[in-house]
């Protein structure tokens, strides 16, 4: 799908964000890739109006798809072909307001069957001041080396 063959240095944003607009959720939360490379992945979600709880805050389950996502990108930048999350945590450190949501992920550590990778979810302001509002780490396991494995 998007893993860098060892030894490349290949630029992963234009399969990630083919990858990204595959998904229907993803289309419907208008979320983008910022940033791809081997092991690391920046989402980016534009904060609206239909994605905010009764209190004028971002819905803690939009924090929760934009980590979940950002890990899964991560892990599978390193995992052949085809990932899922396998289990993730996150903690909700402060409400979520602003205009965009960046979740940042990166692989703590990876095997030949699954990453394990942490995340931080900001709050981007209208003059560009980051608020941190979650961090998430969760395990990617990939779907070949579970098919092969059962």
């Amino acid at each position: 799908m998007y893993r860098a063959k060892e030894g490349q240095l290949e630029d992963l944003l234009p399969a990630g964000q083919q990858a990204l607009e595959s998904q229907p959720f993803s289309a419907l939360l208008e979320a983008r890739l910022a940033s791809f490379t081997e092991g690391e992945a920046v989402l980016e979600v534009p904060i609206r109006e239909e994605l905010l709880q009764q209190n004028g805050y971002v819905h803690g389950g939009v924090v929760s798809y934009a980590a979940d996502n950002a890990l899964t990108f991560a892990g599978g930048s390193v995992l052949e072909p085809t990932v899922l999350t396998s289990e993730y945590k996150i903690n909700y450190l402060r409400p979520a307001s602003g205009e965009t949501l960046v979740a940042r992920a990166s692989v703590v550590h990876s095997g030949k069957r699954q990453a394990v990778c942490r995340c931080d979810v900001f709050a981007v302001g209208a003059g560009g001041g980051e608020t941190v509002c979650a961090a998430a780490q969760g395990t990617i396991v990939s779907v070949a080396a579970q098919s092969e494995a059962g």
